[in-house]
């Protein structure tokens, strides 16, 4: 099936029915994502949880809520990091209230979590990317640099990655043992 309209909006996004399928929004474009794995879920939850549990007061961690990046594309991250105070029943978030978006490769979202979505996210000005390959599980932490995209942009450069421990200074002091999210 494909689609006859590449103009939708976010507001068309927010106005599908609760009971529509997990969807993201990109260049006017509304794409169904794939089911995720047993492995991907549990690599999700237990990242998520060890966030919520690591993270300052005024951080939140949450699975799998909406970004609006800009007036045409939505995405969804696996797992994010936002600023605290952001009214419960939001389904939509901002840029600016995202420090970090981790997105948890699968077979099917390859190239998109490896290519697409950082660039999506650099240009939203989102501070944190990290991307985690499953097999064998190993994170890659991103920050947003200097260094200019062909679009003008600003992108990601790589701080850290690891199978084993992932130390970083930010978004705030982890110290996070791989094995932690894997078991």
């Amino acid at each position: 099936m494909r689609q006859q309209r590449a103009d939708y909006t976010l507001a068309d996004l927010l106005a599908l029915p609760d009971d529509a399928p997990r969807v993201e929004l990109v260049d006017g474009v509304i794409q169904v994502t794939p089911s995720p794995t047993l492995d991907h879920q549990s690599i999700s939850f237990l990242l998520c949880r060890w966030l919520a549990d690591h993270a300052p007061e005024h951080l939140r961690a949450t699975l799998a809520v909406g970004v609006a990046l800009n007036a045409n594309t939505s995405r969804q991250p696996d797992v994010l990091l936002h600023r605290a105070g952001i009214a419960a029943d939001q389904s939509l978030l901002r840029p600016e209230d995202v420090v970090l978006a981790v997105e948890v490769v699968s077979p099917g979202t390859r190239r998109v979590d490896r290519f697409a979505k950082p660039g999506e996210y650099a240009a939203a000005g989102i501070p944190y990317y990290w991307r985690i390959e499953q097999d064998p599980v190993h994170l890659y932490a991103y920050r947003i640099g200097d260094r200019i995209g062909p679009g003008g942009e600003r992108q990601y450069e790589l701080v850290a990655e690891s199978a084993d421990l992932v130390e970083l200074a930010e978004p705030f002091d982890i110290k996070l043992p791989v094995a932690e999210i894997t078991r």
